[in-house]
């Protein structure tokens, strides 16, 4: 059997493929978020492009940022562990929340930002293959606020046997 040179773990595809076919997005995220696909009201990708940021450059900007029902959602596929994915994606979200306050604005008008990310490698010492963190208060575990969720999928913990019935059992 011929192995794959490329697959959708290749981010220059997987962006391709989603900005080419923003309906499987959609799904895509609507899966991801356990959010009714008929009850996004609004969703917009905001950078379909895929540009250098200098003349010369390589491809950048790989992530899909996207508007959800007024949600800012940053979409990120990792393929290599850098040894700081953990920071990195806390980065991630802290660039898109900030940014997102225009001058004039008052704090409670910034978004709910999300920050999903589908790894290729194990992060987490736990078998499942979904992790959200919120901002959690450390004793009590109440939430500090709602405008904070970061989830990570890892693909190597799923079963290669996997089926759809059982999809919602892994995390």
């Amino acid at each position: 059997m011929t192995k794959l040179e490329y697959t959708f773990k290749n981010d220059i595809l997987f962006k391709l493929l989603f900005v080419n076919h923003q309906n499987l997005l959609k799904r895509f995220v609507s899966e991801l978020l356990e959010i009714e696909y008929d009850n996004i009201t609004q969703f917009e990708i905001i950078n379909p492009e895929i540009l250098p940021d200098n003349l010369g450059d390589k491809f950048c900007r790989l992530d899909i940022n996207m508007v959800l029902d007024g949600q800012l959602v940053d979409l990120e596929i990792q393929v290599n562990n850098e040894g700081d994915y953990p920071e990195r994606s806390l980065y991630y979200w802290a660039k898109g929340f900030s940014s997102s306050l225009k001058v004039g604005e008052d704090y409670s008008q910034l978004p709910s930002t999300i920050v999903i990310s589908i790894l290729a490698f194990k992060l987490f010492d736990c078998i499942e293959f979904h992790s959200e963190y919120r901002a959690l208060e450390v004793t009590r575990h109440s939430e500090l606020t709602d405008k904070m969720s970061l989830h990570y999928f890892e693909l190597p913990k799923l079963s290669d046997s996997l089926d759809a019935s059982n999809i919602r059992n892994y995390g």
